[in-house]
């Protein structure tokens, strides 16, 4: 497993972040999310494959208190110059470097499906949450419509890891770590101007027509479906 993760960590620092001109600016559909799950003041956030940590400059600036690692090196940097004083790590999901029961709110946003031992991650995730804490999971599905098209294949990180699963797959495996999935829900965030004149100009007409088929289509056909997570109760474990 280690020499997988060394190589996904190699394209995440040579090819991924590598000369992108990542930013931290907080986006739209972080802030919404943000309020969605009611972020407070006294909480105390993780997020695992923090990137360059958009998602957790939001929870910081709600006033929480934010913790996060990724295995990427270049992106922790650029996450620490973005929040100082911000309980980073460079690491893998399967081995936290945190002590049992210290998170309110752990969240894991379009990452778990690169993951090599995705339940490892999900269970270290749950030993570092309280017991009432909140999970916020967001993955890609297998049913996507566009995908099931073949007029989509996956992202630039397929090239080095990418396992997509069904909605009752992602459940399934939720539940092996200990999990119970409460609520689910579409992830809209391509419904802005910023994601569809994203690339070249002439394919601005066909982002704006996925991303208002997105905000219609069903569950099942959407391209990544947020997971609301709560630690299953000891009968179930």
């Amino acid at each position: 497993m280690a020499s997988d993760i060394d190589k996904i960590r190699q394209y995440y620092n040579d090819v991924y972040y590598a000369g992108a001109g990542y930013n931290n600016k907080t986006s739209a559909h972080h802030r919404k999310l943000a309020t969605r799950i009611g972020i407070l003041p006294h909480h105390n956030v993780l997020d695992v494959a923090c990137g360059t940590g958009g998602w957790l400059k939001v929870a910081k600036n709600r006033g929480a208190n934010v913790a996060g690692i990724d295995l990427s090196e270049v992106a922790v940097d650029i996450c620490r110059a973005a929040i100082p004083g911000a309980d980073l790590h460079v690491g893998a999901a399967e081995h936290l470097p945190w002590d049992d029961a210290q998170f309110d709110i752990v969240t894991c946003l379009g990452s778990l499906e690169h993951f090599v031992d995705p339940i490892s991650a999900l269970k270290e995730m749950k030993r570092v949450a309280k017991r009432n804490a909140t999970f916020i999971i967001l993955v890609p599905n297998s049913g996507f419509l566009t995908r099931r098209l073949s007029l989509f294949t996956g992202t630039d990180q397929s090239r080095v890891r990418e396992v997509v699963r069904s909605l009752s797959e992602w459940q399934e495996l939720f539940e092996a770590s200990g999990l119970s999935v409460n609520r689910r829900w579409r992830d809209l965030h391509v419904l802005s101007w910023r994601w569809i004149t994203r690339g070249r100009w002439y394919i601005w007409p066909l982002r704006f027509t996925q991303a208002i088929a997105l905000a219609v289509w069903p569950l099942s056909w959407q391209y990544q479906v947020y997971h609301q997570c709560t630690v299953a109760s000891l009968s179930e474990n």
